[in-house]
């Protein structure tokens, strides 16, 4: 595991941080989820996840791959750590948009970073609603990223990440629940049966589609299924608006659109996929 290959991974071999600061961890922040996709294509080619960090730091970075929360955030905070940050691995719950309610601990892996004394939220493997550069844990107040903006709101001992959609109305704009966590200290062993779950329940997005998606410059690009679907964020061109194309997919054009589109060679043939997701069980 070599960090100056990772860092060449995500575009930073010219510009390495030389030293933990806030500017580093929103650079390191934003390049990851400008070249690592957000995927579950290892369970939809006949492979399994493992949750080993050699074997991650193979997939993600040797093979120019990518993965979901386990994946993602699990090498991410490793290079962090590599880099002289202070991480802590920690475990949310995700709100089911299907039941309302939320998902099991463990459901989902994300990361604290402690520097100079204040407490950022990191999360580079939540896919289409995630932010791009760290959150402030210091503060219930929204914070802006682009056309969206985010609050993190406590909870007695909980906090609960929350956003506007594709927009932002400010403080009194319509806040819907993203996922809730808490700050106890998490190992990634600990993921390892709900990394399983999401790789074999009818109840997981992750069993019940074929999904790779990464941020663009512009956007953000996402395959799932059959479909290619191309979002660009508001800006002048669009006219203030957020624009979305949908692309029909042919079998045989996906792996070509997977290569040139998101880097991604597979060892194996992908079965497409794109079911309805089973309603979880109201547990939480």
């Amino acid at each position: 595991m070599d960090m100056q290959k990772y860092l060449a991974r995500i575009g930073l071999e010219a510009r390495a941080p030389a030293a933990p600061s806030l500017d580093a961890l929103r650079s390191v922040h934003a390049r990851h989820l400008l070249s690592v996709p957000f995927e579950d294509l290892t369970a939809h080619s006949g492979g399994r996840v493992r949750l080993a960090l050699p074997l991650l730091y193979d997939k993600l970075v040797v093979r120019r791959r990518g993965g979901f929360c386990c994946e993602n955030n699990g090498l991410f905070s490793w290079l962090l750590s590599a880099l002289g940050f202070r991480v802590t691995v920690l475990s949310a719950q995700v709100r089911s948009a299907i039941t309302g309610c939320y998902g099991p601990p463990f459901d989902h892996l994300t990361l604290a970073v402690t520097l100079q004394g204040r407490r950022w939220l990191c999360d580079v493997g939540f896919g289409a609603p995630g932010f791009t550069t760290p959150l402030s844990l210091e503060t219930t107040e929204p914070q802006a990223q682009g056309h969206r903006v985010y609050r993190v709101r406590r909870e007695l001992d909980a906090r609960l990440l929350e956003w506007q959609g594709e927009e932002n109305r400010g403080v009194d704009g319509e806040w819907t629940e993203l996922y809730k966590f808490t700050l106890a200290p998490r190992r990634l062993e600990d993921f390892a049966e709900m990394c399983l779950y999401h790789q074999t329940s009818p109840c997981s997005l992750f069993y019940c589609k074929s999904l790779c998606t990464v941020v663009t410059p512009t956007g953000r690009l996402t395959y799932i299924g059959r479909r290619l679907v191309t979002v660009t964020f508001p800006c002048e061109a669009t006219g203030g608006l957020l624009e979305t194309t949908t692309e029909e997919l042919q079998d045989e054009e996906i792996p070509v659109i997977l290569a040139e589109k998101f880097g991604i060679v597979l060892d194996s043939q992908l079965v497409p996929k794109d079911e309805a997701i089973t309603p979880p069980p109201v547990m939480y």
